[in-house]
């Protein structure tokens, strides 16, 4: 799976989080560039990038990672559990976010996504890293005295998150 979809860029053109409705192999091949992208691409230091055996998985797609150094696995045919981060992924969003709205309509759903796709990855703690942010949005100032403990929300108070707060 591409981190990269996870990157929140949504708007008006079909696209979300980096995902669109009809991704074609020529769009998989600038998706497998930004990956690789050596400044920002989410692929940096990677070794290796799972993928099924859809045709949009193009030669030209595999071509690139392999040049970045990345070596594409393809997953073997009928395996839909076989890519557990992205399961995991999934029922993360489902678990604490999508079964708890009503949703009436794609915006709704993108609302959702997107703060849910911010909220995962710079506000919530990850007990598997030392309970370490992953993505914080800003670095944490050594010299600041904490007095206090602040809680912001997301989506109405869903989706909580708790930092220091400075003097």
């Amino acid at each position: 799976m591409l981190r990269a979809v996870f990157r929140p860029i949504g708007d008006a053109s079909g696209h979300l989080a980096g995902i669109t409705r009809h991704p074609t192999a020529d769009w998989m091949l600038q998706m497998s560039r930004n990956a690789t992208d050596e400044e920002s691409g989410h692929l940096r230091g990677q070794r290796y990038l799972l993928h099924d055996r859809d045709t949009k998985f193009c030669p030209a797609f595999r071509d690139v990672l392999r040049t970045a150094g990345v070596r594409p696995i393809v997953l073997p045919p009928q395996s839909p559990n076989l890519n557990a981060f992205a399961e995991r992924w999934i029922r993360s969003v489902k678990q604490e976010c999508l079964s708890k709205l009503i949703l009436f309509g794609e915006a709704s759903l993108r609302r959702a996504l997107t703060e849910y796709i911010a909220h995962f990855h710079s506000e919530r703690n990850h007990q598997g890293k030392e309970n370490q942010l992953l993505f914080p949005t800003r670095a944490p100032d050594r010299s600041e005295i904490r007095t206090g403990v602040r809680c912001d929300e997301r989506l109405g108070g869903l989706l909580k998150y708790y930092r220091g707060e400075a003097a």
